[in-house]
């Protein structure tokens, strides 16, 4: 059975386990090679799932950030009929590649 947690970052939640590379967004505070923390939301180790905030309170998940990414290009265009109104918009969201090194398990 592989050990696996849901972590909360930028708003979001990701199911994780140790080894996977996931795209977050950007943490602009770290740099490639830096440890970061990501709080958890649940833990399932086997047969065994803790979500008791508390006990999660103390568990932090370990991960290296690999990249700093950007994503794919968006283009927002608004338009009025027969008013001559026209706008163009691009936007790319900015990712961080974190690698995930360390999952501690609740204390039994």
């Amino acid at each position: 059975m592989r050990v696996y947690a849901i972590v909360r970052s930028g708003g979001r939640q990701h199911k994780v386990a140790v080894g996977d590379i996931v795209e977050v967004d950007k943490i602009s505070t770290a740099k490639a090679g830096d440890t970061v923390e990501l709080s958890t939301l649940l833990l399932v180790d086997g047969d065994t799932v803790t979500s008791d905030p508390w006990v999660l309170a103390g568990i932090k998940v370990q991960a290296e950030v690999v990249d700093h990414t950007k994503g794919a290009k968006i283009d927002i265009l608004r338009y009025k009929n027969k008013t001559g109104y026209r706008r163009r918009q691009g936007h790319r969201q900015q990712y961080t590649a974190i690698k995930v090194t360390e999952i501690p398990t609740a204390a039994k």
